[in-house]
């Protein structure tokens, strides 16, 4: 069986959405149904994605169709007699010869076994990341990426086209922050409360494929300027008991088991991953901080870091999904995490006079233990009414989490004598729930158009009860500090409703859709100011509601060429902590202070793309455009506040800039020239330019940077693979700072053992140590030069064995237009 017969069945089928039937006549002859069911031989599993082609006696096929998950089949087809062609990528083709059609018929059953010829290259592909193009997203299949084993979903992230992740978890989706992360179509706890910072905590097994919707139709969440992260978590569909376990061990020291588990019969699904990690983090940084009033004494003061972090990480997920009939289900599943941190800051200050002589020398060492807890219950009902895509689904979720930091901070004088100084100790709790009700309904409307129209209310609190206790003389008794400890409720409400309408013209296909949101953000802030013994009650109450279309195009040049032209409108929400009027600081001379004023930014964006496919080689790219009003920026000022000590407070603080625009241009390969080497390589070029001015100083500035990445994977003799990826983000400007470029460098090897039911692998990640953010901030009062590294080079080796589980076969599903299974909008 040629692979290449079976992607452009894939393609022509895709674009025409032939499962349901819907590709337009060419004539007037009339159409009959053809129906049936597709089923691997030895296991009685429903084999989705199986193309199936009608030929006819020239050779020509007239029509074609894809199985759904219930390998299951609809489609419209001439009256005529065709040989019917069953084809499933590693499988034998089926052929049912000289069937004559001239009334709506139902097929047998056909079944179809492995093809043990076949099965080598179709395991060469699924090694490899494959991209899928839909009409509003592309679609990242993380293939056997040897350099994620034993790493986390940060780090998987950080593979995928278009995606940046810095030094410190940030994730940017073509250099821009405002990204919004789904689990499973939906906000999660596994993803975090607004924050990126459990995907670090979670081992990168767990995930079946990445989305990245850079033009989301009216189905998601209009949240994110940037775009949306669909992470789609694996569940196994295959009969039976299976699964596997995977343990890593690496240096600095870190160990990690993972194992999960699925048990399937005819009537229920219950499948588990639960993992365990240890992970030690050193890491390091350097800030040289200039300043130009001639009122300081110290115009040089640099501080030296150092990290050393213990992460302790318990995770599970249990889930049973239960088929209430043929084409109804309903799913329940429990997600739960536990952590325990205990990290350790030492910050060596050295502060010098006009004449450059050290004057004196400070040690500050910070000790914190975290402790958190996320529990996420989440409910689901689905309804297929028929084959077409008639389908009804309903969900509920739940979600709660706490966190409690305990930091005591020391510090002392080390020059030019020693002196004990007064500690400081901080305690912050924040507790977190979350409800979401969804309901989702989609109607084919005749060959073509389909209607889909839903709801969601998406409820979130959270308490931050910030306590800072300090000593008035060293020794001394801890005195609450009220100017700064506060407790914040903060209260996120979001209601919307869509509906969208699509059809199909020939080779050109239209999505349109329309979400309003009304949104509810309420702060309670209270505190004491112990200078002037005033109570704050600092309150705000904002009510909004948005419109926001999303128009989406295709326009087939051919079976393996196609141009999209995406637009949609977004907004970000400002997240409670960059709300929260009072000041929390990282270092004695460093605070982060929120702004209640702050207001949603609203970004229009543009899309055009374009997609070709060669027998080895797919090339895609992408020109966009965005402008963004009310953009948010992080600025920096002098306070005009001395620490104790003498040295100048200075003040981080986001606010509303007036508008940011965003230009780019992104390209991608995925080139096989040989079964033994694949290759994959993406770039990204995009500029910005923001207007803005916030207390009298203009903050427009102008940025143009780019990114580039290269996989490389070579399969060696005795099987043994070896891949090699190398990324690059150039030099970039904000309105303060200038950053300079970061190359990194990756190495893995893997090997199969035991009939390919187990493999080693070995990874080395940062091979050259050089993943560092090198920065350099300059304003009228200060300037400060940084350089930061989050977590040093090190190296992982891991050991998987799976147990009725073979490697991971690609499945050749659609890789442009339509998106049957899951209507025009993608996954939720």
């Amino acid at each position: 069986m040629r692979i290449l017969i079976v992607v452009t069945l894939a393609l022509f089928t895709t674009t025409s959405w032939a499962q349901r039937g819907e590709r337009p006549t060419t004539s007037n002859n009339a159409k009959f149904k053809v129906s049936g069911t597709v089923i691997d031989r030895s296991s009685g599993t429903p084999l989705e994605f199986a193309t199936i082609a009608f030929v006819d006696s020239q050779g020509k096929i007239v029509e074609g169709g894809i199985t759904n998950s219930d390998g299951a089949y609809s489609i419209d087809i001439p009256k005529g007699i065709y040989d019917i062609r069953f084809e499933f990528i590693s499988y034998k083709t089926e052929v049912l010869t000289g069937e004559n059609i001239d009334k709506n018929t139902v097929l047998p059953a056909v079944t179809m076994s492995l093809d043990s010829e076949a099965l080598d290259e179709v395991v060469i592909r699924a090694e490899t990341t494959e991209v899928q193009i839909r009409l509003d997203k592309k679609v990242y299949n993380i293939g056997k990426d040897l350099t994620t084993s034993g790493a986390t979903v940060s780090d998987a992230l950080n593979n995928v086209p278009s995606v940046t992740v810095d030094v410190d978890g940030t994730i940017n989706l073509r250099g821009n922050e405002n990204v919004r992360i789904l689990i499973n179509g939906k906000p999660s706890a596994i993803a975090g409360f607004g924050s990126t910072d459990a995907l670090r905590q979670l081992p990168a097994e767990i995930i079946e494929r990445v989305e990245v919707i850079t033009s989301p139709s009216a189905r998601y969440d209009a949240e994110g300027t940037a775009g949306i992260l669909n992470i789609i978590l694996r569940k196994e569909k295959t009969l039976g008991l299976n699964g596997s376990v995977q343990s890593n061990v690496g240096y600095p020291y870190s160990a990690g088991l993972t194992g999960n588990i699925n048990v399937r019969t005819d009537r229920f699904n219950i499948f588990n991953t639960t993992g365990l990690n240890y992970r030690e983090s050193p890491g390091n940084a350097i800030f040289e901080n200039r300043f130009f009033s001639p009122t300081v004494l110290n115009p040089l003061v640099i501080e030296e870091r150092e990290y050393d972090r213990i992460s302790r990480r318990i995770n599970t997920n249990l889930g049973m999904e239960y088929f209430l009939t043929d084409r109804s289900s309903i799913t329940a599943a429990g997600f739960i995490r536990f952590g325990n941190d205990d990290d350790q800051t030492i910050n060596n200050t050295n502060s010098f006079l006009n004449d450059g002589n050290l004057e004196q020398s400070r040690d500050r060492i910070e000790f914190e233990a975290e402790e958190d807890s996320n529990f996420q219950f989440s409910l689901n009902y689905t309804n297929d009414f028929d084959t077409s895509g008639h389908k009804f689904t309903a969900d509920f979720q739940y979600e709660t989490g706490d966190e409690t930091e305990r930091a005591l901070i020391l510090e002392n004088n080390t020059f030019p004598m020693f002196e004990l100084l007064p500690s400081e100790r901080i305690v912050q709790k924040e507790d977190e729930s979350e409800y979401l009700v969804q309901a989702d309904y989609v109607r084919p409307i005749g060959e073509n158009a389909q209607f889909e129209a839903g709801f969601r209310g998406r409820f979130e609190n959270t308490i931050t009860d910030y306590r800072l206790e300090e000593q008035i003389t060293a020794g001394g008794a801890f005195v609450r500090n009220d100017s700064i400890s506060n407790v914040f409720d903060f209260t996120q409400d979001v209601i919307a409703v869509y509906s969208q309408y699509g059809n199909k013209f020939g080779d050109f296909s239209f999505l349109f859709g329309l979400r309003m949101e009304a949104t509810t953000l309420k702060g309670d802030v209270t505190g004491e100011d112990v200078t002037s013994n005033d109570d704050f009650n600092i309150n705000f109450d904002k009510n909004l509601v948005g419109l926001f279309p999303t128009v989406n195009l295709v326009y087939e040049l051919s079976e393996m060429e196609n141009i999209t032209l995406g637009y949609n409108r977004r907004i970000n929400r400002p997240r409670s902590w960059f709300l929260n009027p009072f000041p929390s600081r990282s270092s004695e001379a460093n605070v982060f202070q929120g702004n209640p004023s702050l207001d949603p930014a609203y970004a229009s964006a543009f899309d055009l793309g374009y997609l070709r496919r060669w027998k080895k080689l797919t090339l895609t790219s992408s020109i966009y455009y965005q402008y963004e009003n009310d953009a948010f920026e992080r600025v920096q000022e002098d306070t005009g506040e001395l620490t104790p000590n003498g040295v100048p407070i200075i003040r981080t603080i986001p606010i509303n800039l007036s508008t940011n625009q965003r230009y780019g241009f992104e390209a991608g390969a995925l080139y096989n020239p040989a079964k033994w080497l694949r290759l994959n390589g993406s770039f990204n070029f995009f500029r910005f330019v923001t207007e803005g001015v916030f207390n009298n100083v203009d903050y427009g500035a102008e940025n143009t940077s780019w990114f580039a990445r290269l996989s490389t994977k070579v399969t060696l003799p005795a099987k043994i693979d070896w891949q090699t990826n190398g990324f690059y983000r150039g030099p970039n400007t904000n309105a303060q700072t200038e950053q300079k470029g970061i190359f990194s460098l990756n190495i893995a090897m893997s090997k199969d053992l035991f009939s390919d039911n187990a493999t080693i692998g070995f990874n080395v990640s940062d091979l050259f140590n050089s993943r560092k953010r090198r920065s350099f901030t300059l304003t009228d009062d200060f300037s400060s030069d940084t350089e930061f590294q989050w977590r040093e080079r090190s190296f992982t080796l891991s050991f998987t064995y799976r147990f009725n589980q073979k490697k991971k076969r690609e499945r050749g599903g659609r890789e442009n237009g339509f998106d049957d299974d899951e209507g025009f909008g993608g996954s939720q």
